[in-house]
């Protein structure tokens, strides 16, 4: 799906599949939520959408492709992504503040999204979320952002792990 003007009809159209950066995937879209924030994108609020623009950030889907750079993940991978896209490398990377990414990107703003069969993801041994088995595509991308914002937070911010009590719980 996408779009020439702000606020005005998007369509349903061919546009070329992506290629992988050395750094990243390809993924193919299998669900894809959405999100007000896609409104305020398709309305102009976002100065980092270039026309034309195919909208969606909540996805889960399958790696299709991956770059030369890319070692942890592989084709027919099942994964999703938080909303802020992380470059790992920068003063905040290094601090694991990955959310505050000096050199962010956010798919289906800063470049095109998932509104579409197949999506580019950069940097994906620091962004991707590998999916269970179990977890429909539907589901995890009506999670979107949500899910896997808290996951980075819970996981690899608060370095919470299996079997570890909660400190709060443990209080009351």
């Amino acid at each position: 799906m996408v779009f020439e003007r702000y606020g005005e009809p998007a369509e349903v159209r061919d546009v070329a599949d992506p290629e992988p950066a050395e750094h990243g995937v390809v993924v193919r879209v299998e669900a894809t939520g959405l999100c007000r924030s896609d409104w305020h994108g398709w309305q102009g609020h976002d100065p980092d959408i270039a026309l034309p623009h195919v909208p969606g950030h909540e996805r889960a889907g399958v790696v299709e492709a991956v770059g030369d750079r890319v070692t942890r993940r592989r084709p027919g991978d099942r994964v999703t992504v938080p909303f802020i896209c992380a470059c790992g490398t920068c003063p905040s990377c290094a601090a694991g503040d990955h959310q505050v990414c000096e050199r962010q990107t956010q798919p289906g703003f800063s470049h095109w999204g998932s509104f579409a069969q197949y999506v580019a993801l950069d940097h994906a041994d620091v962004n991707l979320v590998a999916l269970p088995g179990e977890l429909s595509f539907a589901t995890a991308a009506s999670l979107g952002c949500r899910f896997a914002t808290a996951y980075r937070a819970v996981v690899r911010q608060g370095r919470i792990a299996a079997g570890m009590g909660s400190p709060l719980l443990e209080r009351s």
